[in-house]
């Protein structure tokens, strides 16, 4: 039998106790950008990853629209009106092209429910590092201000320093997204042991400072159980470039169920996991 395929999970996304998976669609959206026929369709997908049991959709909409495009932000937020449920995450740089996004889709009653502030420069190829908030803090804290007066919750994208936690807070973010990829690294060169601490003790001092607790970054289904068995308190994972690699060698229902059954079963006492 193929690892990914596994009897549903039920379909539609509700919360659980257990940390919950936003999937990433901006490569089904830049597979998408070859061609000017429409396919594959990011609206599609995303309801494809929200009836096989994902808990939300994140895109990060980059300010050359390589990927995911004005259209796509604001089609997506009138398709989760849908799912009561799920949650839409946008990420980005609030100092480029997301606060008018969200300032736009808030004035149409469609607000996300979260936006995750990321310190990308504008062509930068991926996100490789957290916010040093001694040098944006105080740029950041009208901007959080903002948001949450527009009703969003709003996380910042932060290297795994336990250091930054209380200063993320105080400046006014409610939750962090700890910036993976040094765990993810590690983990494929089979010496995952040092990151693990060091995200441990990150989250850690996140929840001491009242934060909650977000992660993303090359998380796949290999080194996603033993980090949310490691790291306390993760409320969400933001899962695309993998899980969209996964999804071209069985398709996208059964990769999101694959990724969900790794989280439950990472969550489930010793005892009760297969």
């Amino acid at each position: 039998m193929n690892p990914l395929v596994a009897p549903e999970s039920g379909a539609g996304a509700s919360r659980r106790a257990t940390a919950a998976l936003s999937v990433n669609v901006n490569k089904v959206a830049l597979l998408r950008n070859t061609r000017h026929i429409g396919i594959p369709s990011v609206l599609r997908a995303a309801t494809l990853a929200l009836e096989a049991g994902a808990d939300g959709i994140t895109v990060h909409p980059r300010p050359d629209e390589r990927h995911i495009r004005r259209d796509d932000v604001f089609d997506l937020a009138a398709l989760l009106l849908q799912w009561h449920e799920a949650e839409y995450n946008i990420e980005g740089n609030p100092f480029h092209n997301l606060m008018p996004l969200v300032r736009e889709l808030s004035a149409m009653g469609r607000a996300p429910d979260q936006c995750t502030f990321v310190p990308d420069a504008a062509g930068q190829f991926t996100s490789d590092h957290g916010w040093d908030l001694a040098t944006d803090g105080a740029r950041l804290v009208p901007l959080i201000d903002e948001l949450h007066g527009l009703g969003v919750r709003v996380s910042l994208f932060m290297d795994a320093d336990p250091a930054a936690m209380a200063a993320a807070r105080a400046v006014g973010a409610d939750r962090v997204e700890l910036y993976t990829e040094p765990y993810a690294a590690a983990h494929a060169a089979g010496d995952a042991g040092a990151q693990l601490g060091r995200f441990a003790a990150a989250a850690g001092a996140a929840l001491a400072a009242g934060l909650g607790v977000n992660a993303g970054h090359d998380l796949n289904r290999a080194n996603l159980p033993p980090f949310l068995r490691a790291v306390p308190g993760v409320l969400e994972v933001s899962i695309g470039h993998a899980l969209i690699a996964d999804a071209l060698e069985v398709g996208l229902p059964e990769t999101v169920r694959a990724y969900r059954r790794c989280i439950d079963e990472a969550d489930a006492p010793a005892g009760a996991r297969a």
